[in-house]
């Protein structure tokens, strides 16, 4: 067995959807506050991805339009 096999990539989406889906009504409020900083510095790492991502496209459109 392949170790990637053991250990198969999430869809970012079904990570979504589980996260949509957990109960929160267990969780106190101070774990309520760390779950929203911690989606909330996920929010910005993908944000920073996307603009880095979209520099780089119009860096490389830019280059070979010359």
């Amino acid at each position: 067995m392949d170790s990637d096999d053991a250990f198969p990539q999430a869809r970012p989406d079904a990570l979504i959807a589980q996260l949509i889906r957990e109960d929160l009504d267990g969780l106190s409020v101070a774990e309520l506050d760390e779950r929203i900083a911690l989606l909330s510095a996920e929010m910005e790492r993908t944000r920073a991805k996307k603009d880095s991502a979209v520099n780089h496209k119009a860096s490389a459109e830019a280059l070979f339009r010359k």
